[in-house]
């Protein structure tokens, strides 16, 4: 049977010989070589484990696999550089790698119970609802708070990581507290990062968009698709992507279709002769709007808007449950009113009107003569 002091005591010889960076990258291989493939054999217990259980469950196991892996490793180079004889410089480079990466394991961690927590309060509301107002409501709070909890869990982290360095230490005070020369050189190289994320809160608490608002911005329509701790997303119409930062919500206006509501009304214009029936009109209006079920059932009226010369202006209003039916809607509207005015009522069609003066003129001439002579 080998003996296994004698082996430690040549394998630390020969480690010996090796400059210190070598040493430790030697050591930390080793610890993630057996460390990994036993971390891949729990984990995949524990998913089979929970695999019946309650989506909390579900969300823990398969969230933290990264940080459990990264725990793992940690406390294995941990107690391997405890029971292993390093040289001075080895263990100080140790110490030091392991401190970064509890630094980064602890912000990991809290990033990752931020995702878990957000995923189990939006459970509760369904986007795909027909009236989805107050899941879009909840979803925008919860999204854009989550994003700058992790920013500002990623800005902590990256401090404390840098303070664990005497050379950059003031570095990382300065990022952290925002004192000092560097922190304000790095204040301002970050103010756009830092006044999006000050938007990004505001937008969460007083909620001028959440997602799939249907919104006008810089004369395009569309839909708020994603809204991240720094920009928004929209889905416009014809599925471009219009990318804009949080602050042109707080700094500009635009238009929102659907901030206290889905609902819209719809207004359509069409522009026919003076003798055009409007009472007829008007209840064909009704007509063909209880005959799609694109209307709500709410706003259907007909008013002449306008008079002109040639023309009469006829405005229809009406109403759909969200934006894309209400345009829809006011499709079907124009394209019945004027099929049903061209095969009943044709002489509702607009038309010019010219009254040929010149063929009366020798007409009145004679009557004048005529009367003269007498």
């Amino acid at each position: 049977m080998p003996d296994l002091d004698a082996l430690a005591g040549s394998a630390a010889r020969a480690l010996a010989y090796l400059p210190w960076w070598a040493e430790s990258l030697i050591l930390i291989v080793a610890c993630c070589a057996v460390v990994m493939p036993l971390h891949g054999v729990v984990y995949r217990a524990m998913k089979r484990a929970v695999a019946g259980k309650s989506l909390f469950w579900r969300s823990l196991v398969s969230r933290t696999r990264g940080p459990s892996r990264l725990g793992l490793i940690v406390v294995a180079i941990s107690l391997a550089s405890t029971t292993v004889h390093l040289s001075w410089e080895v263990r100080i480079a140790l110490n030091q790698i392991l401190l970064v990466a509890f630094v980064t394991l602890t912000g990991w961690c809290c990033a990752t119970a931020l995702h878990i927590a957000t995923v189990i309060y939006l459970r509760r509301f369904k986007l795909d609802a027909e009236d989805n107002l107050l899941a879009r409501k909840h979803f925008t709070q919860m999204r854009i708070l989550e994003r700058a909890g992790v920013t500002l869990v990623a800005l902590i982290t990256l401090s404390v990581a840098l303070m664990t360095f005497e050379p950059v230490r003031q570095y990382g005070v300065s990022l952290l507290a925002s004192a000092g020369a560097a922190g304000l050189v790095l204040g301002l190289a970050m103010q756009p990062v830092l006044s999006n994320l000050v938007a990004g809160i505001q937008i969460a608490i007083t909620q001028p968009i959440r997602i799939e608002d249907a919104i006008i911005v810089e004369n395009e329509w569309g839909w708020v698709e994603e809204i991240t701790a720094t920009y928004v997303v929209v889905r416009l119409w014809d599925w471009r992507r219009l990318v804009l930062p949080l602050t042109y919500f707080i700094q500009k206006p635009f238009q929102n279709w659907t901030r206290d509501g889905a609902s819209l009304i719809g207004s359509v214009f069409v522009y026919v002769d003076h003798r055009a029936p409007v009472a007829a009109m008007r209840e064909k209006l009704a007509e063909i709007a209880r005959a799609t079920p694109l209307w709500d059932g709410k706003v259907v009226n007909l008013q002449v808007s306008d008079a002109k010369e040639s023309t009469i202006e006829i405005r229809m209003l009406v109403s759909a449950r969200n934006a894309p039916q209400a345009w829809d809607l006011r499709c079907v509207v124009r394209e019945a009113m004027i099929t049903w005015l061209q095969a009943e009522h044709p002489e509702a069609l607009p038309r010019h009107r010219t009254e040929w003066v010149g063929a009366e003129e020798p007409a009145l001439r004679r009557a004048e003569a005529r009367r003269f002579a007498a």
